[in-house]
């Protein structure tokens, strides 16, 4: 069955929830990141990924052109052909928007094919303006996006911090508490000159008067 997904969560109960997307990227230990009462969708080879870790998902989406294993008979399963216009990532996304999700978490979104790391990227930026609190994690990196507005991230040691105009031109870009400040400036998606910035302090304030800005926070090796 292609196209509607055989789970559809009463909408007033998922305010405040939060969906978690598991995508089938390099697997990347994810339980830390898990709360009580989270939505979990497995996408694809994101199944196998929650297989590891004992868990069994909410929904299964998948054209199953990366995972051909066996499916717990309990977990939904959303099935499309592979001939289609979303990736499965993509598909998790709209349904989280379309059933009234508050907040998300992609997880194993990462390595593997370059053009599905930046498709998910794409896809955590569609969720982002579709007004989603979006956030995409893994053992060594957090990436979040940030739309006319500003938020203050607490000090990593060990990490570094990086700002990327990703839908621009980005207006008015302060950084602030970093060791490579900046001051009202603009970043275009063509040129990378936020990349690889510090803390200086114990709290780094970046904002952003107009433009979709990426913000990567990348463990130190």
């Amino acid at each position: 069955m292609s196209g509607s997904s055989q789970v559809s969560p009463d909408r007033s109960s998922v305010a405040g929830r939060r969906c978690v997307v598991v995508s089938g990227g390099d697997y990347s230990p994810f339980d830390a990141f898990l709360q009580p009462g989270d939505f979990i969708i497995a996408c694809d080879r994101g199944y196998s990924h929650c297989a590891r870790l004992s868990l069994t998902p909410d929904l299964l989406i998948s054209d199953f052109d990366s995972y051909d294993g066996p499916v717990d008979r309990t977990v939904p399963v959303d099935r499309h052909r592979p001939e289609k216009d979303d990736t499965d990532t993509m598909l998790a996304i709209r349904y989280a928007i379309q059933n009234g999700f508050s907040k998300l978490l992609l997880c194993c979104a990462l390595g593997g094919r370059l053009d599905h790391t930046l498709a998910n990227l794409q896809a955590l930026v569609y969720a982002r303006r579709h007004g989603l609190d979006a956030v995409l994690r893994s053992e060594d990196s957090e990436v979040l996006v940030l739309m006319d507005g500003r938020v203050a991230l607490p000090r990593r040691e060990g990490w570094s911090l990086s700002v990327f105009a990703v839908d621009g031109p980005c207006e008015g870009v302060c950084l602030r508490g970093v060791k490579y400040p900046l001051d009202h400036a603009e970043l275009l998606p063509s040129f990378p000159v936020g990349v690889s910035n510090e803390w200086a302090s114990d709290s780094a304030e970046i904002s952003v008067a107009s433009g979709v800005l990426m913000i990567v926070q990348s463990k130190l090796s």
